[in-house]
């Protein structure tokens, strides 16, 4: 028989006292050991002195009025649980309670008032009226309760000194229990903890203490005329000591390659699934494992590891759309990385971890419109990235930090207006990254990481005006995309969230060209690619983000085609989707795209009281420097256009003109913004200034995207 399956057979016959006959016949426990969890310090002592004691061997085997005596005091079953969550005693605990021979209750004025500990010495007396109870006394005072004034510093609960008949039952009258003082100052604890062995097997103290006495004697004795055969066993025992942490050295080492595993190999295995859960479970296990460990003594591979599973979990919760919790993250990994790099300063891998965490807390800021500090990052990511290089110059991988660092400064001067430097810094970042794919085509990040750049590298021309040259990048792209996911990328969900920005930002440039049906066509398309991926992980906030972007560019695009009803459908969607986490921009998109059809629907009040909450949101100053401006413009020009529609035309020019005012932000102006400037103008009779921007729009073909 199994003998971990026996306590829960005993459990079947245990509903009542009848259990106590078979489980005296049968015991599985040695002992139960009672006590309060304010005495846990106290019990785990006494827990690993009775699993250790050795009981002499003069009596070992002995038939006592407690049974036999065995050879060691084991197992000994101990409540780990915290039993303040039930009302009743839990099936575990009366099985452990049927199944022992004895039970220790360690006193202490918590134990007296602890309601589980009470509970247990009634449970056992009903199990076994004429089974062993010992009171170890560990603080408090035996029988205060009948001592005024001390009350509170009785140690012995109720049920200990009550007397139960031989059916389980209990009397009335007061029991005297046999005790062992373990308190400080009387007696010492080795005395007191003998007493207990001798209770619980039911012999003397005094042939307990004598023999336990011997045994010390003869152990010095031999010790004392064996010095040299000592000396020779603690070089042996030294010996053994060496190889002992050796082999627990080598155990830590695989403990710590296995961890290197998961967080390498297996972690880029996972991370084309797209499921955050497994990739927070994976970095949240080997966090707890180094969690168990002092960060001062770890070495430099558990450092490293630990800062790689908080990088981890760091991507979760910005997925997840949790920036605060990942930039918590990422900032303490950076403090790990940081360590391993002053421990090594010419590691080049210990540089690119630490350049990981530094280009995300860059990049969660420059999404929440940080744009300072984002570029700070930036330009350390590129100095960490220069190092590597230099260390090693023929190494791809650093040439492709170096190709993400340019790309990154190309990002800050788009998000500074600096459109011309960003699309130098996009395409000095595009050949030696276009060579690395090559060269690694079987590098699945490697090709996301072009993918990426050629998206921005179409926003910057698109920026500039190069509309028709942005138009040959986004087509390019998606065909690049297509190459992929029909290869290496068939189940790597990066090559279907990079489809959502290339067919999206490709619509916006056919709608802006006069092409709509074709610009739909590319919204559609992106918002399947967002559904594909949620329907994977519905808790993926970037996706959401661009589920919801995607469908407000069907609402635009439906309403300039004047299909209202369709667009308030997709407008509805959209803003359902983008209602939470930080997504200011597309809260602000939400309210211009349903005050647009509220107005053309005429409800000239409901269409101005949209637009003023997308011009509160972009007024907050939390949101994003470089979309705020265009989107309360187009919001002023709503309200404006309500104003004027109702007749209220001080209000309508006064609209025009806020709007107008928020365009001035200086720094060079992107064509959707020329366009609504131009609107403005129109507006506001200044017919020469606006046809100076037509024809400015005319000139690259961009006939306005709202």
């Amino acid at each position: 028989m199994n003998k971990w399956t026996r306590p829960f057979e005993l459990s079947r016959a245990s509903a009542g006292p009848a259990a106590s006959t078979a489980a005296l016949h049968d015991h599985y426990y040695f002992a139960f050991l009672s006590y309060s969890h304010n005495d846990s310090r106290e019990a785990d002592w006494l827990h690993q002195q009775l699993e250790r004691f050795r009981v002499p061997s003069a009596i070992s085997g002995k038939l006592t009025a407690n049974g036999v005596i065995p050879k060691r005091l084991t197992p000994i079953f101990r409540d780990r649980h915290d039993l303040a969550a039930g009302d009743d005693l839990s099936e575990e605990i009366q099985i452990g309670l049927a199944a022992s021979r004895a039970l220790i209750v360690l006193c202490s004025p918590s134990a007296a008032k602890s309601k589980w500990v009470d509970a247990e010495i009634d449970a056992f007396k009903r199990l076994h009226p004429d089974g062993c109870i010992v009171a170890a006394v560990v603080g408090g005072e035996p029988l205060a309760s009948g001592i005024r004034g001390r009350e509170q510093e009785e140690c012995f609960p109720p049920a200990l000194l009550q007397k139960y008949n031989r059916h389980g039952k209990p009397t009335g009258q007061k029991a005297e229990p046999l005790a062992a003082d373990l308190r400080d100052g009387k007696g010492g604890r080795r005395i007191g903890f003998l007493k207990i062995v001798a209770g619980i097997l039911g012999v003397g103290l005094d042939d307990l203490v004598q023999r336990d006495h011997l045994r010390r004697q003869r152990r010095l004795a031999v010790i004392t005329g064996a010095s040299l055969i000592g000396m020779l066993i603690a070089i042996a025992l030294a010996v053994t000591a060496i190889r002992a942490r050796d082999a627990a050295r080598d155990q830590r080492r695989q403990a710590e390659g296995l961890i290197g595993y998961m967080l390498g190999d297996l972690k880029d295995k996972l991370d084309p699934i797209g499921r955050l859960d497994i990739l927070d479970g994976l970095g949240s296990r080997v966090l707890d494992y180094y969690r168990r460990q002092n960060p001062k003594t770890l070495s430099d591979q558990g450092l490293i590891q630990r800062s790689r599973a908080l990088s981890l979990l760091g991507q979760v919760a910005y997925a997840r759309g949790n920036a605060d919790a990942a930039t918590a993250l990422y900032r303490e990994a950076l403090a790990g990385t940081a360590e391993a790099v002053e421990r090594s300063p010419n590691d080049p891998n210990r540089l690119f971890d630490q350049a990981q965490n530094v280009f995300w807390i860059g990049e969660i800021a420059r999404k929440r419109g940080q744009f300072q500090p984002a570029e700070a990052a930036y330009d350390q990511y590129k100095a960490l990235a220069d190092r590597m290089v230099a260390i090693a110059p023929d190494n791809l991988r650093w040439r492709m930090e170096m190709a993400y660092a340019n790309e990154n400064l190309g990002i800050a001067y788009f998000d500074e207006r600096r459109f011309a430097e960003a699309t130098r810094q996009f395409q000095s970042a595009q050949t030696p990254m276009q060579s690395a794919a090559s060269i690694d085509s079987g590098n699945a990040t490697y090709q996301a990481e072009l993918s990426n750049l050629l998206g921005w590298l179409a926003e910057s021309h698109r920026a500039e005006g190069h509309v028709e040259a942005a138009i040959a990048i986004r087509q390019r792209q998606i065909a690049f995309l297509d190459e992929r996911i029909a290869g290496i990328g068939a189940t790597d969900v990066r090559f279907r969230e990079a489809m959502i920005p290339a067919h999206e930002g490709l619509g916006n440039l056919l709608a802006s060209t006069g092409k709509p049906d074709a610009a739909l066509a590319e919204f559609r398309t992106a918002a399947a690619f967002a559904d594909q991926l949620l329907a994977v992980e519905p808790a993926n906030a970037v996706w959401k983000r661009y589920a919801a972007a995607t469908r407000l560019d069907i609402a635009k695009a439906l309403t300039s085609a004047g299909r209202s009803s369709e667009a308030a459908s997709a407008a509805n969607a959209g803003c359902a989707l983008a209602g939470s986490g930080e997504w200011r921009k597309l809260q602000a998109d939400c309210f211009t795209v349903k005050a647009r059809l509220a107005l053309e629907s005429g409800s000239a009040e409901e269409a101005a009281s949209l637009a003023r909450q997308a011009i509160r949101i972009a007024d907050s100053g939390t949101g994003d420097p470089l979309s705020d401006p265009y989107i309360a413009a187009v919001a002023y020009c709503l309200v404006g256009d309500a104003a004027k529609s109702e007749g209220d035309s001080a209000a309508a020019i006064g609209a025009w003109n806020a709007g107008l005012a928020r365009l001035s932000t200086g720094g060079a102006e992107r064509p959707q913004e020329t366009y609504e400037r131009m609107q403005l103008l129109d507006r506001l009779g200044r017919k020469e200034e606006a046809r100076t921007l037509a024809d400015r729009l005319a000139a690259i073909h961009y006939q306005g995207v709202r």
